[in-house]
């Protein structure tokens, strides 16, 4: 019998996954971030943006899914971020479209502004966008100035279950050294998707080299960031939750988490070699150009693990620093049990919408970008 709290914990599932394949596919940003470092002539300059631009829909409609599906399922969350850090999630959605009006405009006849202009707001959302993303992520785990009052939403006058108590609404968290970690983490992971996604992409010797060069210092600095984030997040206290609801602070919550959860914690291991092993065969084969796709699933599967460790094991995935029992868990904040069953036969369908999209991307990429090709056809 499917239960209601099988239905939080299989919305929290997917909601992770969405997540983990959102970060994979910030892959476009991550190359946007590459146009002018690996980019040295006008030609690679060119191959570059066209190699981003035919898949940056792809991301951009994964981050409303995103964002969806958490207001569907976990709408108090929604409702509480979405309408408390607002201006987070503002300068996101601003980042987007720098990136829309930058991939439209900048082969336009009458473009005043230069290619290259346009090109550096891609590189601003290349840079930008994942930092601000892993950022807000990152106050999963150390929390937000926030109050939720459930019985407020009586009141006729000012009917807000969910209030900031401060006036940065969101900008606070780079106040925090671990949630600018964790962003600056998620960015230059990126930045190896990118590289590694262009030159499984790109027919050009000379660009592929400079290419690997950027992977090897971006990928070594990803990783130096990223065992400095693992190791504050599993050696600081956690916001934990007791059978009855009451929200208390643990030490070393999430490596407790990551412990009593084999599983997830193979999911964690697993993603994490795959992501390795995609970048380090791509540096030490020169022939070898499929790494995004090892690494490509290597970066989901890390993601979920993280937004696991965050959710599940009785544990506030957006915890509160004002009131500890405003914090948010699945259980208090999901829809109810009628709306999460709805939705959860609409998700069988999910399968069919992945089959479709890979479908069409192996129709895009089965050939590499080449200068002849860009040549022949319209580009931007």
């Amino acid at each position: 019998m499917i239960t209601y709290e099988f239905l939080q914990h299989y919305w929290w599932f997917l909601i992770s996954l969405l997540g983990g394949l959102l970060v994979f596919l910030l892959f476009v940003q991550g190359g946007n971030a590459l146009i002018f470092i690996a980019g040295k002539s006008e030609e690679e300059r060119k191959l570059i943006v066209n190699s981003t631009g035919r898949k940056w829909e792809l991301t951009f409609t994964t981050l409303v899914t995103f964002g969806g599906a958490f207001f569907a399922s976990f709408p108090l969350f929604y409702s509480t971020s979405f309408g408390g850090a607002y201006w987070v999630w503002i300068l996101i959605l601003i980042t987007f479209v720098f990136q829309a009006v930058s991939y439209e405009f900048q082969s336009k006849a009458g473009n005043l502004l230069g290619k290259n202009t346009f090109r550096a707001f891609l590189t601003l959302n290349g840079c930008l966008a994942p930092l601000l993303i892993g950022t807000a992520v990152g106050t999963f785990f150390t929390g937000s100035e926030f109050i939720v009052n459930k019985d407020a939403i009586t009141d006729i006058s000012t009917p807000t279950i969910s209030r900031w108590v401060n006036e940065w609404h969101g900008l606070e968290a780079v106040t925090n050294l671990f949630n600018v970690g964790f962003g600056l983490t998620v960015m230059m992971l990126t930045i190896c998707l990118g590289a590694l996604y262009a030159i499984n992409n790109i027919d050009n010797h000379k660009l592929s080299n400079q290419l690997r060069r950027t992977l090897m210092w971006s990928f070594t600095g990803f990783v130096v960031l990223l065992l400095s984030v693992l190791f504050a997040l599993f050696t600081m206290n956690g916001y934990a939750v007791d059978e009855s609801g009451t929200v208390l602070m643990e030490p070393n919550k999430y490596l407790h988490n990551l412990m009593d959860m084999p599983a997830v914690a193979a999911l964690f291991v697993a993603g994490a070699l795959l992501l390795v092993a995609g970048v380090v065969l791509t540096l030490v084969k020169s022939s070898f150009t499929k790494g995004i796709w090892p690494a490509g699933v290597g970066t989901v599967s890390v993601v979920m693990s993280l937004f696991m460790i965050a959710g599940y094991n009785g544990t506030a995935y957006y915890p509160s620093t004002t009131d500890l029992q405003s914090s948010l868990t699945i259980q208090n904040s999901s829809s109810s049990e009628f709306t999460l069953m709805c939705m959860s036969v609409v998700s069988l369908i999910i399968p069919c919408v992945v089959a479709y999209i890979a479908y069409f991307w192996y129709k895009m990429d089965k050939k590499s970008i080449t200068n002849e090709e860009l040549k022949e056809t319209e580009s931007y």
